[in-house]
């Protein structure tokens, strides 16, 4: 598995972003896939997840409503759309792949992780 996330850029409150990531490696669709974020002064949180399958997705309760994840087995990418962004969205978002089922959204479950995007939301 190797990820690389791309999509991160400036935008004012309340408009949209779609970040993406890439995986180059042959089993992108055995691995649930999560995006999860991180500022200087936070530790990296859980943002979103979606299950191998596409069946199942989980959102943190901050970002419920207004982001959406999603992704293409057949591209090997899985997405996060972004919709009315808040200043306090802003943060170098990651993602990450993970063997377990769920999708999990506990950091220590992703084994594999992209090199991150920033997302910075002007208010």
């Amino acid at each position: 598995v190797q990820l690389q996330a791309f999509g991160g850029g400036l935008v004012h409150s309340g408009g949209s972003l779609r970040l993406s990531c890439a995986d180059s490696g042959v089993t992108f669709s055995r691995y649930s896939m999560g995006w999860f974020r991180q500022t200087p002064t936070r530790e990296r949180e859980f943002v979103a997840a979606i299950s191998y399958t596409v069946t199942s997705t989980r959102y943190a309760d901050s970002v419920k409503g207004r982001f959406t994840i999603s992704r293409d087995n057949a591209e090997n990418t899985v997405y996060l759309q972004m919709n009315s962004l808040k200043p306090e969205d802003t943060a170098l978002y990651y993602c990450a792949a993970a063997l377990a089922g769920g999708p999990p959204n506990i950091r220590s479950e992703y084994g594999y992780w992209g090199q991150g995007t920033l997302v910075t939301v002007s208010s």
